[in-house]
């Protein structure tokens, strides 16, 4: 099999994944990728209990060698689908000007496609693994399922987008990206009536000395290989109060930090104003790489499967890469999807980015 071959079918095998629902269940389309790649592919295909896909296939260190372990990862569940991207029980799938529309079709079904035509066709030194998960769009459920269960490759290109970052044309490949720590801060006090607020301790008053604390804090940044990323802390939410005249109890506020490798805002600071306490409810990993080799290993099988010149780039959006990252696998992000392209209404992937997508992944697998 040629690069052409596995070229022209990537576009087929997109189309079809694409048309499978998978917002409310990924049966479907799990079910799809497994039957696909135990029909055209000589790997070890498993499906855990998650319902993640994983095939495994070339030598491995698990056997009693040394040969690394390289994994292609991606996800096939996807954001509930715009009115004008389902008929009935079916996305709606159209190719035009050499894009193909519908949902998932960057978000990331695309770049699955393309990871799975590449673990078909790539004659690996290393144990090629291919994975797609399930719950990327809700936290990482999947991710974490399998790394629970001893998913633990030594390096992986996690498929999510990063075409168009250095420039147009080009798909680069991402050394780090933010994470997202979502917290909530309760101010409390004593409620009185407000013609005596001397009485009572105001929430509010001390959820805006919370909020003080939190527009001072500096803002978390790390270095690269050479890539600069930048953390925010923003309070997105304020609710407190039930009555014109009465003094409030309690006061809420909402806070999402957008976290880099090793470093985060000091927000435990808010706890020592009286009355206040801090709580995360949401704690989505960042991702470093840490094998500045791998990258750039990763980054010349780009530069020879594309006219342009690719770069080490870094992102804004959370991955599954920090939960592999976070269990000690060495990642980089490197996929079809384009700024602006995912969980809109006019979602689409060109099929040339697609195309060269097969040839980085498997230029990869056989190099690592």
């Amino acid at each position: 099999m040629n690069d052409a071959d596995g070229a022209t079918d990537v576009t087929t095998l997109t189309r079809e994944l694409v048309s499978i629902p998978s917002h409310e269940d990924e049966t479907a389309a799990g079910d799809a990728i497994e039957e696909w790649l135990r029909e055209h592919t000589d790997g070890d295909v498993t499906r855990d209990g998650a319902g993640n896909v994983i095939a495994r296939k070339g030598p491995s260190s698990g056997n009693g060698g040394d040969a690394p372990s390289l994994a292609l990862i991606g996800h096939h569940d996807v954001v509930p689908p715009a009115p004008s991207q389902h008929e009935g029980e079916e996305y709606v799938v159209e190719l035009r000007d050499g894009r193909l529309y519908g949902r998932g079709s960057a978000d990331m079904k695309g770049a699955v496609a393309a990871s799975m035509l590449a673990f078909r066709d790539a004659d690996p030194a290393c144990e090629l693994v291919f994975a797609s998960f399930v719950g990327e769009e809700i936290g990482g459920t999947g991710a974490r399922a399998a790394i629970d269960e001893g998913f633990a490759p030594d390096y992986a290109i996690v498929a999510e987008g990063s075409t168009n970052y250095s420039k147009p044309g080009v798909t680069d490949v991402v050394v780090a990206h933010k994470g997202r720590r979502g917290s909530t801060i309760v101010a409390r006090g004593s409620a009185v009536h407000a013609s005596e607020p001397q009485s009572g301790v105001n929430a509010i008053y001390r959820a805006s000395d919370a909020i003080d604390v939190v527009r001072e804090l500096e803002f978390p940044e790390v270095d690269v290989f050479g890539e600069n990323l930048h953390g925010t802390v923003a309070v997105t939410g304020i609710d407190g109060g039930t009555a014109w005249n009465v003094i409030p109890d309690e006061c809420e506020i909402t806070v999402d930090e957008r976290t880099v490798p090793g470093v985060r805002a000091e927000l435990e600071r808010v706890e020592e104003i009286e009355g206040v306490e801090w709580t995360v409810d949401q704690d989505l990993p960042p991702m470093g790489c840490d094998d500045e080799a791998f990258a750039d290993t990763v980054l010349q099988a780009a530069k020879d499967a594309q006219d342009g010149d690719p770069e080490l780039v870094t992102k804004p959006h959370a991955t599954d890469a920090g939960w592999l990252a976070q269990a000690g696998t060495t990642c980089v992000v490197c996929g079809a999807s384009e700024p602006g392209e995912a969980h809109t209404k006019s979602e689409s992937v060109g099929v040339d980015v697609l195309e060269r997508c097969y040839r980085i992944y498997r230029n990869a697998a056989e190099s690592v």
